[in-house]
């Protein structure tokens, strides 16, 4: 079995950057859970059709490329809308879960183990996993952060919109009936509020390094062995 770090958490909290930053210090695959119903969500976007629609949606679901995950048009607010939408429908979630739950059992490259981040990687897609994350901070200065991210991509917006849009997400997220989003009750909470990167990064790491570092010694020793 790998190791898998499940990172949780509200929009723009600093779920992604730390889960990457893990994956990193570890030598760990990453995935970010989100980018695969953003992809749906410009799938779906790009053929005409409806994110709302059960068909529309797993169409999308089945025909993401994961070439994208880096492409800037997956990081507006458009999209981040119409992945609420998709995300919200249990045939999409149903497409994709078996994707997940394959990333983290195989990890790419031959890794010993994956840090996945999501809104319900703890809860649903990885209940079981090694070590687990909730990453959170106040509304007003997720929606600062958005706003710089999207400024830092020539994307200019307000950033009292960007609150409303952000809180009423965070509000449709944690109210669908499908993987709401919520705090697994094995999983430790990580507020950023007050945390510039690095420091949220020591404190992820404080957090993570009892559960993963003994089962990671002990694979790499079997893997000496071998």
């Amino acid at each position: 079995m790998s190791i898998v770090i499940a990172v949780d958490g509200t929009a723009a909290s600093g779920k992604g950057t730390l889960a990457k930053k893990l994956a990193a210090h570890y030598g760990f695959a990453h995935l970010d859970s989100g980018a695969l119903y953003r992809l749906t969500a410009l799938a779906v976007l790009e053929a005409k059709g409806d994110p709302s629609a059960e068909a529309d949606a797993v169409r999308g679901a089945r025909t993401i490329d994961l070439s994208r995950a880096g492409d800037p048009a997956i990081r507006t607010d458009v999209v981040g809308q119409a992945a609420s939408q998709v995300a919200a429908i249990p045939a999409v979630r149903a497409a994709l879960l078996d994707f997940q739950k394959s990333f983290l059992a195989h990890p790419p490259g031959g890794s010993l183990g994956a840090v996945m981040d999501g809104r319900d990687i703890g809860t649903v897609i990885a209940p079981d996993a090694t070590a687990k994350l909730y990453v959170d901070a106040r509304p007003d200065l997720r929606a600062h952060r958005r706003w710089l991210e999207l400024k830092s991509m020539g994307i200019a917006r307000d950033e009292a919109g960007l609150l409303a849009e952000l809180m009423a997400r965070d509000a449709a997220d944690k109210a669908r009936p499908v993987s709401p989003l919520k705090q697994a009750p094995d999983a430790a909470l990580l507020d950023t509020s007050d945390l510039g990167i690095e420091p949220a990064f020591a404190e992820a790491l404080r957090l993570v390094e009892p559960k993963v570092r003994p089962q990671l010694e002990g694979m790499l020793k079997d893997r000496h062995r071998g």
